[in-house]
């Protein structure tokens, strides 16, 4: 039975970044209805909203997107909030699909709750094999320990609850705020404005030593609607590209893309974050025949235009 086609689907952060997206794709694929809990509406880390929500949407299928969460900078300096935050939206909002007999929940993830030294390309079976990067630790074992209550409810319960992990994102109506974003936002943002003011250098974090793999956001949506219309399993599934680039190469590619040709200066004093970032894709091609099709170059330029025609 599909999960979406004539189904009141909730997306929990369908406001959002990934959500807006995710959002025009499951109305593509024939949603009878979205409903998005907005956070002046519904506080969905306390559980009467959480309850309210189920009431007033009666869904069929949630897709819980929702997440507190930034760069390495907002991980250092919010620990605690973004560990209650994430566990608190992800244990009432499975608790009441639960109680409300829901058809299907999907929970997103993230490549946070990889061990700090995971074997590279990460393998989903690897996830519990070793403590995740210290900065980003808190809001990692939140998502992880949604994965185990998704499964002890199947067990339990029999709750359809599937996990999907991506990688980190990046595209068009990202978040842009340099104390929160995540780097690929913000060193467009920084090189965008250096160019237009003729900065001289530009300074970047860490040594550029570490590598990251990034999805494009509709790359992205497309992976949630057909693991939502297709994957029924317990088991946690990489959605990725599984390409890799390191940061100093990263910040070489969007200078040259914003045509920005100053200086990089590299700010050694700042972490470098989980050194290896590259995931294991086949189990999404196996399982719902996902693979990503943006290049990064195509990907990355459509981000900068859509930055610039913001500014």
């Amino acid at each position: 039975m599909n999960a979406i086609v004539d189904k009141t689907v909730v997306v929990t952060g369908g406001a959002g970044f990934l959500g807006s997206f995710l959002c025009e794709k499951l109305e593509q694929a024939g949603a009878g209805e979205l409903f998005i809990p907005r956070i002046e509406d519904y506080d969905l880390t306390e559980p009467e909203a959480v309850k309210q929500m189920y009431l007033d949407a009666k869904p069929d299928t949630v897709i819980h997107l929702a997440a507190q969460v930034g760069g390495i900078g907002a991980n250092r300096e919010n620990p605690g909030r973004y560990f209650y935050a994430n566990m608190a939206m992800g244990l009432h909002l499975i608790e009441e699909a639960r109680k409300n007999k829901l058809g299907k929940f999907v929970q997103i993830g993230t490549v946070c709750a990889y061990p700090k030294f995971a074997p590279v390309p990460f393998r989903e079976e690897d996830l519990w094999n070793g403590y995740p990067e210290e900065t980003n630790a808190p809001y990692g074992i939140a998502k992880k320990a949604l994965l185990v209550m998704l499964q002890s409810y199947r067990q339990q319960y029999n709750l359809n609850g599937i996990y999907l992990l991506p990688v980190n994102l990046y595209g068009p109506r990202d978040n842009f705020d340099l104390e929160s974003s995540h780097v690929i936002p913000a060193l467009i943002r920084k090189f965008v404005t250096a160019r237009d003011e003729g900065a001289p250098d530009v300074t970047a974090w860490g040594t550029g030593s570490a590598s990251r793999e990034f999805l494009y956001v509709e790359d992205a949506a497309r992976a949630i609607v057909l693991a939502t219309e297709k994957y029924n399993g317990d088991q946690p599934v990489n959605i990725g590209t599984s390409n890799e680039i390191t940061i100093r190469d990263l910040v070489e590619l969007i200078a040259k893309l914003t045509g920005y040709e100053g200086n990089v200066v590299w700010d050694t004093t700042k972490p470098d974050g989980q050194p290896r970032r590259k995931l294991d894709t086949s189990k999404a091609k196996t399982l719902f025949d996902f693979e990503a099709e943006t290049d990064f170059e195509t990907g990355l330029t459509h981000t900068i235009k859509w930055w610039e025609s913001q500014t």
